[in-house]
This record gives structure tokens, sequence and C-alpha cells, in this order.
């Protein structure tokens, strides 16, 4: 009786999921193809730096959602695995005891020690049993059928994910070579950068230098002062998620005025509103900075950047790039162990982020959109 009792526990099992995972890594596969096309447009095309920039966030895009794929699709190997061990098993032992029956002498099988009713009731419990363990059986094999799809995935996946990478690598490239190449540079004359140059000599501070920038405020009338309209709807740097909340105190025991964010080596930080460029370049021990100014008395600090672009007033449109992320992609192989063992290893870089309001830093949270690890 118990092994009748395992057949139906077998028989509500839920039906077998679908291969979403599979379409969706596939489709990411397809975004990167299409990336690929478009860097042969873009390199040829009359505004390079603004088509580059499409065309790398659209090489993010699928890489991202490709690791996504492929980490949705780990997952459920593993679960048909266990499902499949799970129920093997009890299958293994219903199996056997229906073989023992059948090998046992046909007298025996018709004796029931409750009496003739309990001997029939069990005779048609029996032939309920058959087709539902044909059924399972037939729901093992598409499992195990899934499982090969989803093992023909990794493999396939390592090729799609190197030509992304070396797609990715050679559209940074081509992005920093179409901006050294600029020559109609839209720039505020009413900087002063001898002044700047004197500020960056006496910071002690990050923020001391941002004081000391908000200090004097560019004036004048544009596009951008509709900026102090969007607040909460700001994008935050694609990829990127909140390591450090606004004046938390990170594992040093350092709280800052401003997000601490994780993003995927060479990652591209972009303008999230038009604005001009009141600095750019190294200072102290931040890497490369660089510092917005989307109107009067506002400045956005990005902080940690390994590659840095732009000019001091410079004006600069929402969505342009304004340097990349340091760091070294990790090969396929390694992205596929990754995502394999469930770690998180696609944000290994740190950005720092600062929102200020006059001389004072406000929470990027209430101006951007962002995702908190």
């Amino acid at each position: 009786m118990r092994a009748l009792a395992l057949c139906f526990a077998l028989a509500a099992t839920p039906t077998l999921a679908d291969t979403d995972a599979v379409r969706a890594a596939d489709h990411a596969a397809e975004n990167l193809i299409a990336a690929g096309e478009a860097l042969d447009d873009a390199r040829r095309a009359r505004d390079r730096v603004a088509a580059l920039t499409q065309t790398i966030q659209a090489y993010e895009d699928g890489l991202a959602a490709m690791r996504q794929g492929l980490r949705d699709a780990s997952i459920r190997q593993r679960g048909i695995r266990a499902e499949f061990d799970r129920e093997s098993a009890e299958l293994t032992r219903l199996t056997g005891t229906l073989l023992s029956m059948r090998t046992a002498p046909e007298a025996l099988l018709l004796l029931h020690p409750e009496g003739p009713v309990n001997n029939a009731r069990a005779a048609m419990m029996l032939a309920d049993v058959a087709p539902e363990l044909e059924a399972r059986v037939s729901m093992l094999k598409a499992q195990l059928e899934e499982l090969e799809l989803l093992r023909m995935l990794d493999r396939r996946s390592l090729q799609t994910l190197q030509d992304g990478l070396e797609g990715a690598q050679a559209a940074r490239l081509a992005l920093s070579q179409a901006i050294t190449d600029r020559t109609d540079i839209p720039k505020r004359e009413d900087i002063d950068a001898s002044t700047v140059a004197a500020l960056i000599q006496s910071a002690e501070t990050l923020q001391g230098f941002a004081s000391s920038l908000a200090e004097e405020p560019l004036t004048g009338s544009d596009a951008a002062e509709e900026f102090s309209s969007q607040k909460g709807s700001l994008p935050a740097p694609n990829g990127a998620t909140v390591l450090v909340d606004f004046q938390k105190r990170d594992a040093a025991g350092l709280a800052r005025p401003g997000w601490v964010l994780a993003l995927p080596p060479r990652a591209m930080i972009t303008n999230p509103w038009p604005a001009t460029i009141r600095y750019v370049g190294p200072l102290l021990d931040f890497g490369s900075v660089v510092i917005v100014e989307p109107q009067s008395g506002y400045l956005i600090v990005f902080a940690g950047l390994n590659e840095a672009f732009g000019q001091v007033g410079e004006v600069v449109d929402a969505g342009a790039p304004l340097g990349f992320m340091g760091g070294t992609s990790p090969a396929p192989d390694q992205i596929l162990l990754d995502v394999q063992d469930g770690s998180r290893q696609d944000r290994t870089e740190t950005l720092y982020l600062e929102l200020r309001i006059g001389q004072d830093p406000v929470d990027p949270g209430d101006w951007f959109a962002a995702s908190e690890e």
C-alpha cells in the first residue's frame, strides 16, 4: 500500500515548467548580434559619439540580459536535477514493488487479508497505477530533454558572450577616439579654468572641492533650468546597484553624503540631464572625477571613474558619455562559472555619486532611481 501511495503522490506533482530561461537567453543573444551590426553603422554615422554611445548601451544591456538568462537557466538546471533525483528514487521503489508482485504466485495475488471486497479495491488501485506511472515516466523524460537543452545553452553561450564582450570593447575604443576627434565642442565662456585649478590645489576632500565650486554657481537661463522639476525621475548609471546608501557607514565605518554604487567592469557612465561640466580629471585619491552643473546651484559628482570625457565648460546633453569604469571584463567561461555557482561577480567596480544643492549634499535616493543590492 505504501507503493500505491507513492504513485498517487507522484501524480499530484506540478507539471514541468517551460523553457523561459532558454528563450530569454536566446533573445539576449539576438540583441547582442544586433548591437554588433549597429557598431558597424555607428562607425560611419555622422554623429559618431551619439551612435557609439547607443551601441555601447545596447551591448551592456544585452550582456546583462545574457547573464541573467544564464543565471535563470542555471537555477532551472539545479531544480530539475533535484526533482529528477527525488522522483526517480520514488519511481524505482514503486517499480520494484510492482515487479515483485508480478513474480509472486497468482494465488497469493487473489487473496487479501481483509476479505474479497478489499481485494477488489486493491485490484482497482493497481489498474490505476500503470497509466499514472507511465505519465510520470514521460514527465521525467521531458525533464531530461529540458536539462540537455539547458546544457546546450551553456555551450552555445560561450561564443555569444565572447563576441559580445569583444564588440563592447571595440565600441568603447571607438567612442574614446571619436570624442578625441571632436572639433565642434559647445562650451560656455564664463568659466575661469585657472580658478578651478586653484581650487584643486587647495582641496583636501572631495566634499570640500565640491563646496568650493558651489560657491560660484553658473548664471544664465537655458533648458537645464528645468532640472529642479526632475526630482525622483533621474536615471541612475546603467546597471548600478546601491552598495552604501546616503549617510550610511561602509565596511570601514565611514559615512559619506552620497551613494556608493556597484557597477560592471568598464561600464559607461552617462550624463543624467543637460548640464555644464564644472570639473573633469583626477582628484585626490578618487580616481577620475566628473562634476556637472545641471542648473545654477545644483552639482552632481561622479567619482571613481577610470576614464573621464569632456572639458571644463563643455555643455553636455542628457545621455552623453562622461566616462568608463575601470576593471577587466571576465572571460566567457568565468561568467558561466559565476552564474552556475550562484555568485554575482558582474558588479565589481564602485562609483561614488553625490548631489548637492548649494552647499548641502542631499539624498540621491530622492532624485535618482536605482536598485538596491
